[in-house]
């Protein structure tokens, strides 16, 4: 047990910056946070539907804090995965463990926040009305759910929107609305499908800023999407399934290291001339910045090609090595998936 719990610990820190009227502001998000046991296990989860795969023995741990990246193609076994982390499905083989025992969707789900990438709200139902009920529905006393309505909506600049009906609002509008209506009650885990769809950048900020807040606080989130830059920008821990199986599992960067070329963009002067074989690296082309892209040679190391290029005469400006984005990583891996599943033979 103490192994395991060592095991878990790391410090991460995170520093997110943007421009608001021309100034540049730095909020630290995270610093040295201590990680606990998995406040999600899935152990060997499968799914099936008329006989057929959806989701095939699946087992991965969440832990306390994470920002969680779920990433698969269109009928990966995603949306089946959420919905038994939700309660909706029950599992027809495996477990699930909620904060360190099993998972009881009758009582955990009031400590669990579901977003829906399609609009879980009531058309015709104004909006303060609405925030009060699902409030309510998770369990908040009236005073409070009231209370926190108020921040929230003030916070996203939504005071004046009380009385209006869910139909009248844009889909971005909506969008704020949910995040709310889903965050609202502190959940301990917070599921979020396609958070940012229909936002503009300013208000994709809004939210992403929320949610380093949620994850600081001690909430996990769950964020599914196809944007492949936000899971980057955002995540810190990453699962690909495909085909109903885990096929990835790891932190963004650990990922992105087992998955680098041995590319490095090279800045110089003049351009490299190769005049024998005995160079540590292939010259692979220009880069969009007009650098040399290079690829060093197995067994060769970035000082043995820095020192052949200082022998040669060359002036070095900048050396820098290329790694894959995920959405690199996420076409190598899934590829040539049809653009829907034909689920296997269960």
């Amino acid at each position: 047990m103490i192994s395991s719990v060592v095991a878990n610990i790391s410090n991460s820190s995170r520093i997110i910056s943007r421009k608001k009227s021309g100034e540049s502001l730095c909020t630290v998000i995270f610093a040295a946070q201590i990680k606990t046991m998995g406040i999600l296990e899935l152990q060997n989860l499968k799914k099936y539907f008329a006989n057929q795969k959806a989701v095939d023995d699946i087992t991965l741990t969440i832990n306390k804090g994470d920002i969680f990246g779920l990433l698969g193609p269109n009928g990966a076994g995603k949306t089946t995965l959420i919905r038994m982390i939700t309660g909706i499905f029950y599992p027809d083989e495996g477990q699930i463990n909620f904060d360190g025992r099993k998972f009881d969707p009758v009582n955990d789900v009031i400590n669990i926040g579901y977003m829906p990438e399609e609009r879980g709200l009531y058309k015709k139902m104004k909006i303060g009305e609405q925030a009060m009920y699902l409030a309510q529905l998770k369990g908040m006393k009236k005073d409070l759910a009231f209370s926190k309505i108020k921040e929230w909506f003030v916070k996203f600049e939504m005071e004046s929107w009380w009385n209006k009906k869910v139909e009248d609002l844009s889909k971005g509008m909506q969008q704020k609305l949910q995040f709310v209506t889903t965050v609202l009650h502190e959940p301990k885990l917070i599921i979020l499908d396609e958070p940012f769809s229909g936002l503009d950048p300013v208000n994709s900020n809004l939210i992403k800023d929320e949610i380093y807040k949620l994850a600081q606080r001690g909430s996990t989130i769950i964020f599914s999407t196809h944007r492949m830059e936000q899971v980057e920008e955002i995540c810190n821990h990453i699962v690909l399934v495909n085909k109903g199986k885990k096929i990835l599992d790891g932190t963004v960067k650990r990922v992105k290291q087992d998955f680098k070329e041995n590319l490095f963009s090279v800045g110089l002067e003049q351009d490299i001339t190769v005049t024998t074989n005995n160079a540590p690296f292939e010259v692979m082309g220009k880069g969009k910045d007009l650098n040399t892209i290079i690829k060093i040679k197995d067994g060769q190391k970035p000082n043995d090609v820095l020192s052949y290029l200082l022998q040669q005469g060359s002036s070095i400006h900048s050396f820098n090595e290329i790694l894959p984005s995920l959405n690199e990583i996420f076409i190598k891996l899934v590829e040539g998936t049809p653009m829907t599943r034909q689920f296997q033979t269960a």
